[in-house]
């Protein structure tokens, strides 16, 4: 524990309380040069609860083998090498079910491993694993309004995925890392980009039926084939937020 941790103990303060005490108490210094916009990324500092393990990433869709299982091994094999957790589950999965052979094709021609994909079983969406995830990335706002109602505390790390995508978008390479630097460990790296990005939502406006992937379940391979191109695009915006978190 270091000196002005325990002085803090000592006191009967937390180390957040000590945090500001010490910032109040500094003397005045020439603010730095600062952007217009740079206060919507400056997070909330991190909940010392909520900051240790490996980071997550959750996706959600509503039978489970379709887009969420898409979504999930197209951001593991994306992301493969570094140490991040990604899973999927459904508002009303089929519950141990493969994922579907067209998502399966899809999944492999995009670049995930094929064993991984074939390892898939259908899981059902439960408070948990939302708490556990560091970002839950929906197919639709409705399974985003389905999330939300089950841990209201994760409002800012629940996103569709292509509105989560097209926040990102908004938001600079130097201005993601620099929210992310309000993190003490990679966790907390990632949740703070995330709570970042989340405060461009007043901003851009709310998630529109443009941010919806279509559901290919039990269709034909051209409308899977429109899930795929509305999906991609958005999950490598995912990929690149990620990376420069974890940087």
């Amino acid at each position: 524990m270091h000196a002005s941790d325990r002085e803090a103990a000592r006191l009967g303060m937390t180390r957040r309380e000590r945090r500001r005490s010490l910032a109040s108490a500094a003397p005045d210094a020439e603010p730095a040069t600062r952007s217009p916009l740079s206060s919507l990324f400056d997070p909330a500092p991190e909940d010392e609860h909520d900051s240790d393990g490996t980071p997550s990433l959750l996706t959600v869709c509503t039978g489970n083998i379709c887009r969420s299982p898409l979504a999930e091994v197209m951001l593991r094999a994306s992301l493969a090498e570094l140490d991040i957790t990604v899973a999927s589950a459904g508002t009303h999965a089929l519950v141990g079910h493969e994922m579907t052979a067209q998502a399966g094709e899809l999944a492999v021609a995009g670049g995930a491993l094929a064993n991984d994909a074939l390892r898939h079983r259908g899981r059902l969406l439960n408070e948990r694993m939302l708490i556990e995830a560091d970002l839950v990335l929906t197919m639709t706002r409705e399974h985003r309004s389905f999330a939300v109602q089950l841990t209201p505390s994760r409002l800012h790390r629940v996103f569709p995925v292509r509105e989560f995508a097209r926040l990102a978008e908004t938001v600079s390479d130097d201005d993601v890392r620099r929210a992310a630097d309000a993190g003490s460990t990679p966790r907390a790296r990632l949740g703070a980009a995330v709570t970042a990005i989340s405060h461009r939502r007043g901003l851009s406006g709310g998630a529109s039926s443009m941010d919806d992937v279509i559901d290919p379940y039990r269709r034909d391979s051209e409308i899977y084939q429109q899930a795929a191109r509305e999906l991609f695009p958005a999950l490598t915006q995912v990929e690149r937020v990620v990376r420069l978190a974890l940087a």
